[in-house]
């Protein structure tokens, strides 16, 4: 019986005593990997050349009554989206080229379409790589409208922008950390251009009052970005802008774009964005705008 009970403890303690020995050759192993990977620099893992990726879809909702007694209005939305990339990744640098483009209407009742979304923006990033999180960027962003925008006040409609009027373009060159591939974030100096022809209303500087077709102002910028998955199929998409003047920097210009994408299948998302700007020198308000959608989606490249 005592040998019966002595037997389970020796192999106990000859099972801790291997265990022991396997995880101090795996922590061996670790450290030698560890080494490895940080004589190698954090981009030793992209791969070198062009990559690109491309994705377009649509988004839908309808919604039609007939005889209904408990009341309803027709109506009918749509969404067109088309974006991608465009990555060259050399031992030198990082050329990262990223577009969007998006459309939307929808139809309620008698009211006729009315635009929803309408976005066309361009942004070009160049890395220079020291071997490090940090590097030195320079990048160029682009943003206008394809149709033009209207409010609509309690008769009739008011035209308030239209292609190219306004347009955004931002030249900006300093810093950029990059610890990981889900986020990016960078600070440098900026140039800002803001494009007008009909509505100055975009390019009047509202503290001298002088009204421009091309305001050009210099400043502080700041762009991060996220891409992180939330488990699943679930992917969260983050992006803050952030613009400081250098004659003005208690006026900063806040752009704060979430999404949170849910991949039902390879072709059907869940989208869900909301939308935040503040720009003191169109509006004393927060905008925000937020959407739900269900859409189909195709991986182009």
């Amino acid at each position: 019986m005592r040998m019966l009970t002595l037997l389970p403890c020796m192999l106990l303690c000859l099972a801790g005593a291997f265990a022991q020995q396997k995880t101090q050759e795996e922590i061996e192993r670790d450290k030698k990997f560890q080494e490895q990977a940080s004589k190698a620099g954090p981009d030793s893992t992209l791969v070198k050349g062009w990559k690109h990726q491309a994705a377009t879809g649509a988004n839908l909702s309808q919604v039609s009554f007939k005889d209904w007694v408990a009341g309803g209005s027709n109506a009918l939305a749509y969404t067109l989206w088309l974006q991608g990339s465009s990555v060259l990744t050399s031992p030198a640098t990082i050329w990262s080229n990223t577009y969007h483009f998006a459309f939307g209407q929808t139809r309620l009742a008698d009211q006729g379409l009315r635009k929803t979304d309408d976005d066309i923006y361009i942004e070009s990033l160049l890395i220079y790589r020291l071997g490090s999180a940090i590097n030195p960027y320079g990048a160029v962003t682009f943003r206008t409208q394809f149709a033009p925008g209207y409010d609509y006040p309690a008769a009739g409609q008011l035209q308030v922008s239209k292609f190219f009027d306004p347009a955004y373009l931002t030249q900006s060159a300093g810093v950029a950390f990059r610890p990981s591939p889900m986020f990016t974030t960078r600070l440098g100096a900026a140039l800002r251009e803001v494009v007008t022809s009909v509505y100055t209303q975009y390019s009047t500087d509202p503290v001298s009052k002088q009204v421009h077709t091309v305001w050009t102002r210099g400043g502080l910028e700041s762009v991060s970005d996220v891409a992180a998955p939330l488990g699943g199929n679930v992917k969260l998409v983050a992006r803050l802008e952030l613009f400081a003047p250098f004659n003005s920097m208690d006026r900063i210009l806040v752009r704060n774009d979430y999404s949170i994408v849910a991949s039902v299948n390879p072709y059907v998302t869940t989208n869900l964005t909301f939308n935040i700007i503040q720009d003191v020198n169109v509006s004393a308000r927060t905008q925000m705008k937020q959407a739900l959608s269900l859409g189909l989606t195709y991986a182009l490249l």
